[in-house]
């Protein structure tokens, strides 16, 4: 089962309302509370709708809101244009809209030959294919490259997700191991439908902090991904992705957001590399 605890609408509005300080919207303080952020009456009053709506929104209870109290509960959040989406698109999941029953297996991992071919145009760079649960399908030498010695390309079937939280190099390797943790569990609820989420959360079912991030509905900043090789250098990359939204999957081209470490990378380079996929 994907979440116990509400619905993932009801769990965002009260991450979201959790992490909003009252005095930055100009409102009093009220003494010591045992939960952070704004009180349900100070953001029902905020938005125009009872406390006792909100709490039904946020417990699951009402799974129907109407588009004008999503936006106005958007504005008493002072959400960003990408948190808004995020709130819409939960709102389609909570009302069935955007939900199909869950497969028996994992997402397709064949990669289409001219997704294949498009890759090796991106030789010797850095490069790879994946789908929303991380499952990584096909990667450039440069790639290769860049991961060596940390432990993400291990197994016949490596996944990002996995290894983000059930390897204890990533801790490591991912400088920023915290903003990327956030962004392979949004990920997860992107996809055309959740059956990649219900079949990856089934898998880490048993990791705490895997289900914690998965119900927190963090809408990650996705700024330069900053590496630390075990060779030595810390690597700053650009990510630019071009979606197959007809295959689930993506293409993920990382370029050096310096000349550090554009330096780093062609020291890191080993000759003769080819691209590998996986099938």
């Amino acid at each position: 089962m994907l979440n116990t605890m509400g619905t993932p609408l009801g769990n965002f509005l009260r991450t979201m309302r959790d992490s909003v300080q009252p005095e930055s919207l100009g409102l009093p303080e009220h003494g010591r509370r045992r939960s952070p952020g704004l009180r349900r009456q100070d953001l029902a009053a905020r938005a125009g709708i009872s406390v006792e709506y909100l709490t039904r929104l946020e417990q699951g209870r009402d799974r129907n809101p109407s588009v004008e109290v999503l936006r106005a509960l958007g504005d008493a959040l002072c959400l960003d244009p990408a948190q808004r989406n995020h709130l819409r698109y939960l709102f389609k999941i909570s009302r069935g809209g955007c939900v199909t029953h869950p497969q028996s297996g994992p997402p397709r991992r064949d990669v289409r030959p001219p997704v294949l071919r498009t890759l090796r145009l991106l030789e010797p760079g850095i490069a790879v294919v994946t789908n929303r649960v991380g499952d990584i399908l096909a990667r450039t030498s440069g790639f290769e490259t860049v991961t060596s010695g940390t432990g993400l390309l291990d197994g016949d079937e490596p996944n990002l997700t996995r290894y983000v939280f059930t390897d204890p190099r990533a801790g490591e390797f991912f400088a920023d191991w915290d903003d990327v943790a956030d962004e392979q569990v949004f990920d997860l609820w992107l996809g055309s439908t959740l059956d990649s989420a219900y079949w990856l959360s089934g898998e880490l079912a048993q990791v705490p902090e895997f289900t914690r991030r998965l119900h927190r509905h963090v809408v990650p900043r996705r700024g330069p991904l900053r590496l630390n090789h075990p060779g030595g250098p810390e690597l700053r990359l650009l990510r630019e992705t071009l979606e197959l939204s007809s295959d689930g999957q993506s293409v993920v081209v990382f370029l050096p957001a310096d000349e550090r470490t554009a330096q780093a990378v062609e020291a890191l380079r080993r000759p003769g590399g080819s691209l590998r996929a996986i099938s």
